[in-house]
């Protein structure tokens, strides 16, 4: 790396940034420096919007990738170069707001049970049963069940901030005969080095196999199911704000979307039509 790119690297970290945000962040300055091929610190206001402008029209890179690299520059000049970020001359692409994926609840019990291997089968339900992010599945810690109270304690989950989420009574069943079968140490659902957790990627391809076989073709994937157990809460009749806080949401927007995917039919809602 340069000088400048081990600047922001260590401008990152001080401020807590990721290990993650900080090697994507690079990744995009170091792709924006090839792109001209000249030192980072001679590149100006115009080559910025211009290469911006190239990730959209010439790359085709979707809103939030665009997104990224604006706000990996962003970082880079502001708070490496100490220069001015001209908002109405670099600004953010607009994001259009596509509903999630969800799957049925059949269709989630089916995936379920044609995962056969009884540690992916508990990884899928546990997602599933708390409205887990994937990794948050995957650094699961033994301490990290809490039977007595029925819930679970997510750790420094996304922004780096811990919450509880719901155990459920078949998913604690399911857990304590995996439990006597495997007998994990520290992480709940070691990866092939047994003081390491599983990777995600593992998580994503049990979940790609049993959905193969389950039947299933929507474009779901682990991540479908968080979301899905938000909609079955609100189908359920379960408050929305209580559902941000298992979820994690810092704002209730981002709970909110779950509020169109709800089914129509359990809702004594008729047309206007129908009254005409």
């Amino acid at each position: 790396m340069t000088d400048l790119e081990n600047q922001m690297k260590f401008n990152m970290e001080l401020r807590g940034y990721s290990p993650k945000t900080i090697k994507n962040y690079l990744i995009c300055v170091s792709n924006f420096a090839k792109h001209y091929n000249k030192p980072l610190d001679l590149i100006d206001d115009n080559e910025v919007q211009n290469y911006i402008h190239y990730c959209i029209t010439e790359k085709h890179l979707c809103e939030g990738t665009v997104n990224y690299y604006h706000s990996a520059l962003k970082f880079f000049y502001t708070k490496v170069l100490d220069k001015t970020w001209k908002h109405e001359k670099l600004p953010r692409m607009k994001e259009g707001r596509r509903l999630p994926m969800i799957l049925s609840q059949s269709e989630v019990k089916a995936i379920l049970e044609v995962t056969k291997n009884l540690k992916h089968r508990t990884i899928l339900s546990t997602i599933y049963g708390a409205g887990l992010r994937i990794s948050e599945a995957a650094k699961l810690k033994i301490t990290d069940i809490d039977s007595k109270n029925m819930q679970i304690i997510i750790r420094q989950g996304k922004g780096k901030k811990d919450r509880y989420s719901i155990l459920s009574n078949s998913n604690l069943t399911l857990l304590r005969e995996y439990w006597k079968r495997y007998k994990p140490a520290t992480y709940l659902f070691p990866g092939k080095n047994a003081t390491g957790y599983i990777t995600p990627r593992s998580i994503e391809k049990v979940f790609v196999e049993s959905k193969l076989i389950a039947g299933i073709k929507k474009a779901a994937t682990v991540h479908t199911l968080r979301h899905s157990f938000a909609t079955h809460l609100l189908d359920a009749g379960t408050d929305i704000c209580y559902i941000q806080r298992l979820l994690g949401h810092t704002s209730i927007q981002s709970t909110t979307i779950y509020l169109h995917l709800r089914r129509m039919d359990l809702l004594s809602i008729k047309s206007p039509l129908d009254s005409l």
